[in-house]
């Protein structure tokens, strides 16, 4: 198993044990958005977790300097904006691409 598919299952592991069952992309993205926005709601519509999902996504991705906060809206929620273009890849390469930031993102968050 490489370097990479042991911290990907250390991660899993964890949200699995912290949430009762194995999430999938779309969850993970959602669990990092909730904690990004700040107090957790009951319910959320369908387009406020798409939009907390896109959090989660620029929140990563800011990791690398791709995208950059750019202020909270008057309900407290993050706006990003580009800072660089994120190059085009395959949808695999693009869930290894989103896996090795979520990654990083957990690893920060254990320090």
């Amino acid at each position: 198993m490489s370097d990479f598919e042991q911290r990907w299952n250390r991660v899993i592991t964890m949200l699995t044990e912290r949430f009762g069952k194995k999430p999938n992309m779309e969850a993970i993205l959602f669990l990092i958005g909730v904690q990004e926005l700040g107090p957790l709601k009951k319910k959320y519509t369908k387009e406020q977790k798409q939009d907390l999902m896109h959090i989660a996504t620029c929140t990563l991705l800011s990791q690398s300097g791709y995208y950059e906060l750019d202020g909270y809206d008057k309900d407290g929620w993050p706006h990003f904006k580009e800072a660089q273009p994120v190059p085009k890849m395959e949808l695999g390469e693009q869930e290894r691409f989103l896996q090795e930031h979520i990654i990083a993102y957990f690893d920060l968050e254990e320090e």
